[in-house]
């Protein structure tokens, strides 16, 4: 089965800055022919939703990352992104990319630490 990779967290002070990124193991997973997510689970916590894309581009956010926060995607390079601003300590999270649906295996994540 297809395996996405997320990318891109580290450690950032508040206020900074990141950029995920999310690839599919296969070429044949067209990321961008599918609506995709982004989801973020804290230490704790249950996994929960932080951003969404779909046919045309429509996009939603989570009303904790709204206005902070950007999904988008590369058609050529077959990636999903998520610009983080503004980033805050309540943001850190470990960063996961799948469908919208939840269809895919969940892969590792990538670490986001919104610290001084």
């Amino acid at each position: 089965q297809v395996q996405l990779v997320e990318s891109g967290g580290g450690l950032v002070q508040p206020g900074g800055s990141l950029r995920l990124s999310c690839t599919a193991s296969e070429s044949g997973f067209r990321i961008n022919a599918i609506a995709m997510g982004w989801f973020r689970q804290a230490r704790g916590n249950e996994r929960e939703f932080v951003a969404g894309v779909r046919a045309g581009g429509y996009s939603n956010y989570a009303d904790s990352v709204k206005g902070r926060f950007t999904i988008s995607r590369d058609t050529a390079k077959n990636t999903m992104y998520l610009q983080m601003n503004s980033l805050k300590p309540e943001d850190t999270a470990t960063y996961y990319c799948n469908t919208i649906s939840r269809s895919v295996n969940w892969g590792q994540g990538t670490q986001v630490t919104v610290s001084s």
